[in-house]
């Protein structure tokens, strides 16, 4: 892979920029605590779950990596870029577009395509996938996206993915599906589970960390794997153990047990829904559900109903 570097060379003040000195160094410390590394295992793991023809012409723009090294050091460049470029012509990709924050006051934007990389950094441009000129790629250039935004601005990256219109594949929090701020995008099938969890990521320091999180996407998965994991059978044939009644009346099922000949809403976990629920007949009716058993209130779900029949499950 040839890398040209093209630098300006004048860089914007911090005042410039309308920041200080102290809000620099506090987003250095927000970004050292929250940003969690993807594994190139992971996303190998994923992306190959997807047909060529998913990424045939296509730009492909990740706008939360990290790094792309000048040296092709694969230990210094971010697991989703290192995969689009060891297998750009694999997946006949058009173009990749990588956005990042040098940690010298300066984003980076690195574009490949068929020819050669080149790392540009605009006058200005902080990186972040808010920026204006990230939004500008966003909007214009990108056809699908793919990268690990931080979890702790989940909310505002979401928002903006989704309102792009743009084919993505991301990876966030396990609990979306029942986290109020993300119910609507799966009631209104916008988005839906990978095929993968992702545990652990690399810190920093290139450490080992856990943290609960699983691949999100628009693009369709047909035959599901994760469909053999929901028990969708008569009522009376869950287990007790797996079924509840809280003190609204509310039914309550867990361990992925759906009741088949059920009528009424009843509420569930994210579980549920990241196996592919919500793709077999039934639908979200309530954003959220805070079950109480004996006055003691539980965790959140949401209630589901079917609204389908001749649901099978393969």
């Amino acid at each position: 892979m040839e890398l040209t570097k093209m630098i300006k060379k004048t860089s914007p003040s911090l005042a410039e920029r309308g920041i200080t000195q102290k809000q620099l160094l506090q987003k250095a410390q927000r970004t050292e605590n929250d940003e969690f590394y993807t594994r190139y295992e992971d996303v190998e793991k994923e992306l190959d779950m997807y047909p060529k023809s998913v990424w045939k012409n296509k730009v492909v723009f990740c706008n939360c990596d990290d790094a792309v090294d000048d040296n092709n050091d694969k230990r210094r460049t971010s697991a989703f870029a290192l995969y689009f470029l060891e297998n750009f012509e694999k997946l006949g990709l058009k173009k990749l577009i990588c956005t990042y924050y040098t940690g010298h006051a300066k984003g980076c934007i690195f574009t490949k395509d068929n020819f050669r990389g080149i790392k540009n950094f605009p006058e200005g441009y902080t990186g972040s996938f808010d920026d204006p000129l990230s939004l500008k790629i966003l909007h214009e250039e990108a056809d699908i996206v793919c990268t690990n935004p931080p979890f702790s601005r989940a909310i505002d990256y979401w928002k903006i993915i989704i309102e792009s219109g743009k084919k993505f594949l991301i990876i966030s929090n396990i609990t979306n599906p029942i986290t109020l701020a993300f119910v609507p995008y799966f009631r209104e099938g916008k988005v839906w589970a990978g095929y993968n969890r992702v545990d652990e990521y690399l810190n920093h320091k290139r450490e080992i960390v856990r943290a609960a999180g699983t691949w999100y996407t628009n693009i369709p998965i047909k035959d599901r794997p994760k469909y053999n994991h929901l028990k969708i059978i008569p009522l009376k044939e869950i287990p007790e153990k797996y079924k509840k009644i809280d003190d609204g009346k509310m039914l309550i099922v867990d361990n992925c047990y759906i009741p088949s000949d059920y009528k009424k809403p009843f509420a569930v976990s994210a579980r549920p829904i990241l196996n592919g629920l919500l793709e077999k007949g039934y639908k979200i009716v309530k954003d959220q559900h805070f079950p109480c058993m004996n006055g003691k209130q539980g965790f959140r779900r949401v209630l589901v109903k079917k609204h389908k029949e001749n649901i099978i499950v393969e």
